[in-house]
């Protein structure tokens, strides 16, 4: 059984459609043995509260994250939070500060989102958004799942 739940990617249709992309749901809730498995792909990111949420309930479903795909981007990178989770070695993903849409928070904001996002991240990564990831606003650092996967964290 698959679901679409949340993730985005773009599709490009090519000459008919030159340079028109859509958005499609890419995120899909799979049913396996062992429970849920999230199995998370090509996705730019979003609100860092209402991802906080998402992340909260699947850890109180004790589902699996999988983080795959071409692309994780932004508030995705918080999955690396989740209970269970892995990731794919060849998954880009995008570290950024937090914002308002792209443009600065106030200090007392920055600080609180910047301490949600680090929660979310094991201690080595954690220290390096803190001191360095959090304060690029526009634009992302760039890690590859297998620099991920040297930090520690699973693979898939």
């Amino acid at each position: 059984m698959v679901q679409t739940l949340r993730g985005w990617t773009l599709v490009a249709f090519g000459r008919l459609i030159a340079g028109i992309g859509i958005m499609l749901i890419s995120t899909q809730l799979v049913t396996a043995q062992g429970g849920q498995v999230h199995v998370i792909g090509n996705d730019r990111g979003g609100l860092i509260g209402a991802r906080v949420r998402e992340i909260a309930q699947i850890n109180a479903e004790q589902a699996r994250v999988e983080l795959r795909g071409r692309i994780c981007y932004s508030s995705c990178t918080l999955y690396l939070g989740a209970d269970d989770v892995c990731v794919s070695a060849n998954t880009t993903f995008g570290f950024h500060g937090p914002s308002r849409y792209g443009q600065p928070l106030p200090a007392e904001r920055f600080e609180h989102w910047s301490d949600v996002m680090a929660r979310h991240y094991q201690p080595a990564l954690r220290n390096w958004f803190m001191q360095e990831g959090r304060h690029r606003i526009v634009g992302y650092y760039q890690l590859r799942g297998a620099q991920l996967i040297q930090l520690g964290y699973p693979s898939c």
